[in-house]
């Protein structure tokens, strides 16, 4: 095993830890958000939380495929609130599409290239993002994020 190898599985260990670990605080934080405030928008133009994590769960399949030299599509910008309009289902569409994308970087023996290591890092990015927009939210409903609980 050369250096440059150790040094990309390292990435991609890192990476799939950190996108994995962002992935369940996310979960965790929709798991406390109020159903009945799951669809409503905090303000006008805004997104709902469902709509945030629809649109996250999206963007980690998309990861997931391109890692997997698929050719992906991200005119969609978010899973279909048809399918995945409820608080279950868009938990549900988050957690395994954060599972397909972690899966999809464990999948890579040889690590990340810098294209898919960036690719993951902005994913990541990503979801931080969103996450502090949904810890608004929350705070907004009253409710204290799990991640900020002593």
């Amino acid at each position: 095993m050369t250096v440059k190898n150790t040094e990309t599985q390292a990435i991609a260990l890192l990476l799939t830890g950190r996108l994995a670990e962002t992935g369940e605080k996310l979960a965790a934080l929709a798991r406390e958000y109020p159903e009945a405030q799951f669809e409503t928008a905090p303000a006008a133009g805004a997104r709902t939380f469902g709509d945030v994590l629809r649109h996250v769960a999206f963007w980690n399949l998309y990861l997931a495929e391109t890692v997997r030299g698929k050719k992906a599509d991200g005119a969609a910008n978010e899973l279909p609130k048809s399918e995945y309009g409820t608080k279950v289902l868009a938990i549900r569409g988050l957690t395994e599409s954060t599972n397909d994308a972690v899966g999809a970087l464990r999948e890579l023996k040889n690590g990340l290239d810098a294209e898919k290591a960036a690719q993951a890092e902005g994913i990541v990015e990503h979801v931080c993002e969103h996450y502090g927009q949904l810890a608004v939210y929350a705070r907004l409903a009253g409710v204290v994020p799990p991640a900020s609980r002593s």
